[in-house]
């Protein structure tokens, strides 16, 4: 677990303050991401309507008068046939082991369980929470049919049916999850809101904007790295390079005549200059690296990491 140090004097920590880690795990599309940006109030993961966006484990950080919530964004559960896959389920893997609670999401989309799902939280003795998700979409009759389902086959979890999206309920959920909650100094600085690195925000806020532009495989054959980032009193200024596994992939993001990269440029920047509240110039590059997603020493280049 990388906590550090409380920015709190432990004087100052009431006895009854509360700290522990969640992990939001559950399939690929659910609203995890959703979910965990909307519960902290801060866009940290980035969101998309394909599948399996979410490849690192993202930590977004709620802090209160007498509270601490730490949750963890987890990829979507599937199995792996790369190495990309096995180090994106890894990290699924270190959150569950890290946790005090679990935020187990599904939606009701499809009717029954999702047995993966299933599996992988009846294996856990730590205090769950089945997040039904996306009932924005549903009648009441699908949602009271969907919890029914969970029931039988999860009876000692806690389930609530919400809208991230929407942000219904969320305030149940939060004070469910409080109350499951151990007692506990805060593991971080109470005005820290991620463990991730400014120059990681920025890379995903250019990937998203890759999986919004480009289709099929693209999206999920780019990697991006920030390989400048310079921060100063007037403007930020951040170059980055997105690699590809073939040369068509790097025609179809250069777009015509640069329109793509322009397109996913311009928007990223806007999303930095919300998000860094200061000016961005943007500079992006594409480059191709073949079989990124299959090798350990690239992801571990580009931030893939599974030690």
């Amino acid at each position: 677990m990388n906590g550090i140090e409380s920015g709190l004097p432990i004087e100052n920590i009431p006895e009854n303050f509360k700290a522990g880690f969640i992990a939001i795990v559950g399939k690929p599309n659910v609203g995890k991401s959703t979910l965990m940006n909307a519960l902290v109030g801060e866009k940290l993961s980035i969101v998309s309507h394909k599948a399996s966006t979410t490849r690192n484990r993202i930590f977004g950080i709620l802090s209160g008068e007498n509270y601490q919530l730490v949750y963890s964004d987890t990829p979507g559960l599937i199995k792996p046939a790369y190495e990309l896959q096995k180090t994106m389920m890894h990290f699924v893997d270190t959150a569950l082991e890290d946790a005090d609670i679990i935020l187990a999401v599904t939606d009701c989309l499809k009717p029954g369980t999702d047995p993966e799902l299933l599996e992988v939280i009846s294996a856990s003795a730590l205090p769950k929470v089945l997040v039904i998700n996306k009932i924005d979409k549903s009648t009441q009759e699908e949602i009271e049919q969907k919890i029914s389902d969970w029931k039988a086959v999860l009876p000692d979890a806690e389930i609530l049916a919400v809208s991230a999206k929407e942000k219904f309920n969320l305030d149940g959920l939060m004070a469910l999850v409080l109350e499951k909650t151990p007692l506990s100094p805060p593991y971080y600085p109470m005005d820290q809101i991620t463990e991730q690195s400014e120059r990681f925000v920025a890379a995903e806020m250019i990937r998203e904007q890759v999986f919004a532009n480009t289709e099929k495989e693209v999206p999920y054959s780019t990697a991006v790295l920030v390989d400048s980032f310079k921060d100063t009193d007037e403007l930020l200024r951040i170059s980055a390079i997105l690699y590809v596994e073939r040369n068509s992939q790097k025609a179809i993001i250069l777009g015509h005549q640069g329109s793509t990269i322009k397109k996913i440029a311009t928007r990223a920047r806007m999303e930095m200059e919300k998000f860094f509240d200061k000016k961005v110039f943007l500079e992006t590059f594409v480059k191709v690296e073949e079989d990124w997603k299959r090798e350990k020493r690239k992801l571990k280049r580009f931030g893939y990491s599974s030690s």
